[in-house]
This record gives C-alpha cells, sequence and structure tokens, in this order.
C-alpha cells in the first residue's frame, strides 16, 4: 500500500539521520579528545658560509632561479644560490658611488622585483641620497647576458622627496596583487613629527604611496591609479597617497594567500604598532602613539582614525620590525600568523586576525638586532640580523 511505503521511506530516512549524526559526534569526541600538537620555536644560520655587511633585506626575483638577494644598506645588493652549501655572494649591484647617505637610518633601505621581471629585468630600488638629503626611487635592470650583475648605469629616477631630517626614512617598496608599486615613506624625522607631515596630505612624507609603474602622466614619472583615495581631489592632497597618519612604516608586506597589506609602525617612546593597511585610512601619527594619545595638553580627537590591530610597550621591546603571513611548508603551526619581530629586544612574535580576535604569541626570544624579514621561493622564512647574519625560524615539535 502506498501508505507502508511512505512510512517504510521515513523509516529509512530517519535511521539514516541517526546513523550520520552518530558518526559526526564520533569524531568530534575523537578531535576533543586528540591531543593538539604543540610547537617551540628558534632560529639558525642557514648559510654559514656567509656573513653581510649591515643587512637590512632580503629578497627573491621570483622568477624561479631560486637565488636570494640581500640588501646592505651602505649601498650592496648581493645574490646567491639558496643552498646550505654555498661558499659565496656575488655582487649583484655596487651604487656606493651615488652618494648614499648612511647615517642615523639612512642607506640602501628598499628593493622590489617587478611582477614582470623574468621578461623586463626591471628591479626598484629606494635609497637615501645626499645634497640634499632625499628619499630617492629609481628603477634599475639586468642583461640577459648576465643574471647575476645588473647594470649601475641604467638606472631611471621615478621618485625623489626630501627628507628634514636623518631619522624615519621608511624604505620598503613592494607591488602589490593589482600590480601597483606601494612605497613606505616616515614622517621625516625628529622627535614627534615637529613639522606635522604625517597629517599633512599635501606631502609625502609619513604616508604610504601607490603609484603606477608602467605609464607617466603629466611631468610624473609615474602615473597615478585612477582608484587611489586622493585620485582627482581639488584640495591639493598629492594623488600618490595610499594612506597617511604614519610615523616610520619601516617595513610592510601584502599576505600572499589574501592580498591583506600588513604593516609594522615603530612608535616614540612609548608605543609599536601593528596595522592592517586599508585605502585611505589615517592611521593616527601625531594624535596617537599606538592606541596612545601622543599630547595630551594638544587634545587627542580620535574621530576618523584607524587604530592599530596590535600594540606592545618598552617592557617588550623599541623597535618594531614588520614581517610577514607565513605561507610556507615547513612550520605548519604558523600557516597564516603574521610573523614579525623587534629590532631592540630580539623578540619575535606570531599574531593571528580575524575580523576583531587578534592572538598573539611570543615565539623566541634571541639577541639578533632585527633589521628585516624575507621570504624565499618557497615563502619560507629568514631574518635578517644587522650584525651581518641571515638566520631562519625553525619549528620543532613537543613531545606530549
Amino acid at each position: 500500500m502506498p501508505m507502508l511505503n511512505t512510512l517504510k521511506i521515513k523509516a529509512i530516512i530517519a535511521v539514516v539521520i541517526i546513523l550520520v549524526a552518530g558518526i559526526l559526534v564520533f569524531l568530534w569526541l575523537r578531535n576533543q579528545s586528540a591531543p593538539q600538537k604543540q610547537f617551540t620555536y628558534s632560529v639558525e644560520v642557514p648559510f654559514p658560509n656567509l656573513s653581510f655587511d649591515q643587512p637590512v633585506g632580503l629578497y627573491t626575483a621570483g622568477d624561479g632561479s631560486n637565488r636570494i638577494f640581500v640588501l646592505e644598506r651602505k649601498g650592496v645588493i648581493r645574490v646567491f644560490d639558496n643552498s646550505e652549501t654555498v661558499t659565496a655572494s656575488t655582487v649583484f649591484l655596487n651604487i656606493t658611488e651615488r652618494a648614499i647617505s648612511t647615517g642615523t637610518e639612512e642607506g640602501l633601505l628598499g628593493l622590489a622585483f617587478h611582477p614582470e621581471f623574468s621578461s623586463n629585468g626591471y628591479f626598484y630600488l629606494d635609497y637615501t641620497a645626499d645634497n640634499p638629503l632625499r628619499t630617492v626611487v629609481a628603477r634599475y635592470n639586468v642583461p640577459q647576458s648576465n643574471p647575476d650583475q645588473a647594470d649601475k648605469n641604467s638606472e631611471h629616477i621615478l621618485l625623489e622627496v626630501l627628507q628634514p631630517f636623518s631619522n624615519h626614512n621608511g624604505g620598503q617598496l613592494a607591488f602589490g596583487p593589482d600590480g601597483y608599486l606601494y612605497i613606505a615613506l616616515g614622517d621625516g624625522g625628529g622627535a614627534g613629527d615637529p613639522q606635522d607631515n604625517a597629517q599633512d596630505r599635501s606631502n609625502l612624507l609619513g604616508k604610504i604611496l601607490r603609484i603606477d609603474v608602467e605609464t607617466t602622466t603629466g611631468d610624473l614619472r609615474y602615473s597615478i591609479p585612477p582608484d587611489n583615495p586622493f585620485a582627482g581631489n581639488t584640495d591639493g592632497y598629492r594623488e600618490e597617497i595610499f594612506v597617511y597618519g604614519l610615523r616610520n612604516p619601516w617595513r610592510f608586506s601584502f599576505d600572499s594567500v589574501t592580498g591583506r597589506l600588513w604593516a609594522a609602525d615603530v612608535g616614540q617612546n612609548r608605543a609599536e604598532e601593528v596595522d592592517i593597511i586599508e585605502s585611505g585610512k589615517n592611521y593616527g601619527w601625531n594624535i596617537m602613539e599606538g592606541n596612545l594619545c601622543y599630547d595630551p595638553a594638544e587634545g587627542c580627537n580620535q574621530t576618523g582614525l584607524q587604530p592599530p590591530i596590535w600594540t606592545y610597550g618598552r617592557d617588550q621591546g623599541i623597535s618594531v620590525t614588520g614581517g610577514f603571513v607565513y605561507r610556507g611548508l615547513e612550520m605548519t603551526g604558523l600557516n597564516g600568523w603574521y610573523i614579525y619581530g623587534d629590532y631592540g629586544s630580539g623578540r619575535l612574535w606570531a599574531l593571528q586576525y580575524e575580523g576583531s580576535t587578534v592572538v598573539n604569541k611570543e615565539l623566541v626570544k634571541t639577541d639578533l638586532r632585527i633589521t628585516s624579514f624575507g621570504l624565499d621561493e618557497q615563502n619560507e622564512l629568514y631574518v635578517c640580523d644587522f650584525r651581518g647574519r641571515i638566520y631562519s625560524l625553525v619549528e620543532s615539535e613537543i613531545a606530549l
């Protein structure tokens, strides 16, 4: 009878639902009872035969060659094969003759390879030059005949920005997933941003810029992306500005999976901060230092300011060094975590940010002078020590 058939079908469905629910409960309980893996972290020297003169950056060209490039502050870039047994590095470029200023926080500070470097040989540098003191962003190229030797006479200057003081130069360069070049500039230096540069959108200091290096507009040697937040404004704001209100965003990076832009902004006397960078936002300096009012006597109106996602005080360090969201394969416990450190304290941390939830954990305390982090072509992480060595972060599982 049709009614009996319907009842049988309903009974079968009910049994299936019960079985599935039972399996899900079993799997959940097994996962809850399974011990969670725990890890410890340390730093090791991956290239024991190599040392460098004040290294401030480590990069790859993204061309499949598996080479590593190390930036030396005094004006030299060295290149070598990514191998533990490598015995020597080669001078890729030496621009010390370009009147590079190497005072307090000056020098050769940033490098970015063009996304199409394999075919066009272009790369970009950020350095501080003398007479007058200024930041220079310039393009160079590598001849196909010798991929380990750039043409030092190929310099094409894109941008020059006068620097009023010898500190807070910024220096980071990176191409975003949108193909545009992003440039970090500090507030120009001096304690407390005495010229109020970071909040002044009519100049480029205390900002992260975003430019198109593929085309030119008017007198510029680049063009303004049409979706830059101040493109076409009539208020006298510089159209290159992507975000403002930064003190010294020494290092920033893009998450290779999500495209999210992370920056670490070095503080004045009380707080270091980590920011998620979003177009057009004001990150608060010199109204705020981290999440603290910088000068209460001057007022502390936080309307419209973008707060940092994380800060720490002088008990943890004195100068934050921005890193990368880890997407390699060697450290399974850190996948998706932002790894960063502090130049003064030698501490390395991992930070996880999802929505409004932030988790920060210390990985290891070292005696390194952490100037920068870098990734190889396998997305494995390296740490530059200002005293001359490159280190790798190593994960070890704790036996439970």
